[in-house]
């Protein structure tokens, strides 16, 4: 690739698609930093997990937590691996399981929420060369990327990639209630009023059903490769 002084990628998709995974590894290879946001909403549920009193469908409540400072999301980065925190703790290992996820994706939907962590990832991504990976990094985060990838697969490809990622974790899980909830969180994503999932117009769809990971990291870095080639 020619020299850039930076390089921006932006990466999105459904749950599932192999994004955190694949950005990685593409990451490496690129020698950048990796932002998983998904990890920055993910805390955000944790947040409300713990806290009883305030439910992840009240966009009243949770929109007092941003303004009165009650909730403080950040990341940093060691070596290829994010660090991320609530509140000054490191959440990093507890942000994996179903019903975080499941809370993620109802907060998610409020614009309060959403307004708060893309400043925070817009802010990142002044500061250093990122390759982000989300719901709507294309679109809202990083809309003059020179990369946009579209990360997908049909659903049943990526329940069955969730399901064995759950169980490697050491996570107990059944594939028709991660199909399910799958189904269900993309329904959601999709039809969410604030940014809700799609590709951008200028995006490039890469379908990795059936496909080996290494098969799809090399077709993502031949995209990057050729977009780079091309600036």
């Amino acid at each position: 690739m020619k020299n850039n002084r930076f390089i921006s990628i932006a990466v999105d998709g459904p749950v599932g698609a192999g994004k955190s995974t694949l950005c990685d590894a593409l990451a490496r290879r690129l020698g950048i930093v990796h932002l998983d946001t998904g990890a920055m909403y993910r805390a955000f549920g944790l947040y409300v997990l713990r806290h009883q009193d305030i439910s992840p469908d009240d966009e009243e409540a949770l929109g007092r937590l941003i303004r009165e400072g009650q909730i403080n999301i950040g990341v940093s980065f060691e070596g290829d691996s994010q660090i991320t925190f609530l509140n000054g703790e490191d959440v990093t290992k507890q942000l994996r399981g179903e019903a975080v996820g499941a809370a993620a994706s109802a907060v998610s939907r409020f614009p309060a929420v959403r307004r708060y962590l893309v400043s925070l990832q817009q802010n990142l991504a002044k500061e250093r060369s990122l390759l982000i990976d989300g719901r709507d990094i294309s679109t809202v985060v990083l809309p003059d990327a020179k990369v946009k990838i579209f990360l997908t697969a049909s659903v049943e490809d990526r329940a069955l990639r969730r399901f064995h990622q759950l169980i490697d974790a050491g996570i107990d899980a059944d594939y028709a209630t991660v199909l399910k909830d799958l189904i269900a969180r993309d329904e959601q994503d999709q039809n969410r009023q604030t940014d809700p999932l799609r590709p951008a117009q200028d995006a490039i769809i890469l379908d990795t059903t059936n496909l080996k990971f290494e098969e799809s990291l090399q077709k993502m870095l031949a995209i990057v490769c050729k977009v780079y080639e091309q600036n």
